[in-house]
């Protein structure tokens, strides 16, 4: 018989976050320690860090009165904070997309047949920062998809744009070895070479 799996990070927030957009209550820690593992599956021994993860993140609130620490949220504060974190996120991406543009025209600028390759070659290393940034991103928005799906869509909107920005960089990448080609009837490993492309370079799945 296999062993049930537990709650992950996520689902233990959000379920903790149920918790108070049901009740629209106020709570204290031990409050919350009484009625997570009860109601929500979450584990005794995990439900503090879950809710401090929650106040940092800006989507709990916390307040000391006294002695104590009072926690509450409602749904108004929680898509606030969502809208800001997309808000965020789409500038990360506009800013990358625009990173992508300097890139794409200094590569357009750069003359056939130089034999100085390490601007190309750092052109591509940036590239390849920008991709890892999106795949980082597209982490980031995954994030958020069980908390508003409607949200999440439109980030995954922006993505898509900004794949199709890393898809025209490609096609200009391949038109200027294809132009190559005809040129200076050069084959595709010295092309590669004289541009700093790496033998794998290809379109994004």
């Amino acid at each position: 018989m296999s062993k049930k799996k537990g709650l992950s990070l996520e689902e233990k927030r959000s379920r903790m976050m149920e918790i108070f957009f049901e009740t629209k209550d106020v709570f204290q820690l031990k409050d919350i320690e009484k009625i997570a593992p009860k109601t929500k599956g979450i584990t005794p021994m995990s439900v503090k860090d879950v809710l401090q993860s929650l106040v940092d993140d800006n989507m709990v609130d916390c307040e000391r009165v006294g002695t104590s620490n009072y926690y509450w949220a409602f749904p108004s504060k929680a898509l606030h904070a969502r809208k800001h974190k997309l808000e965020e996120l789409q500038n990360q991406i506009s800013e990358a997309k625009q990173r992508k543009v300097s890139v794409q025209k200094a590569i357009e600028k750069a003359k056939v047949g130089r034999h100085d390759t390490k601007e190309r070659s750092s052109l591509l290393t940036e590239l390849q920062a920008l991709r890892e940034e999106r795949t980082q991103l597209q982490a980031e928005l995954e994030k958020y998809r069980e908390c508003d799906p409607e949200v999440v869509e439109e980030m995954r909107k922006s993505n898509v744009v900004a794949k199709e920005a890393v898809s025209r960089w490609t096609d200009n990448v391949f038109a200027i070895k294809s132009w190559t080609k005809k040129k200076f009837n050069f084959d595709d490993s010295r092309i590669n070479k004289a541009f700093g492309i790496p033998e794998e370079f290809d379109y994004m799945e």
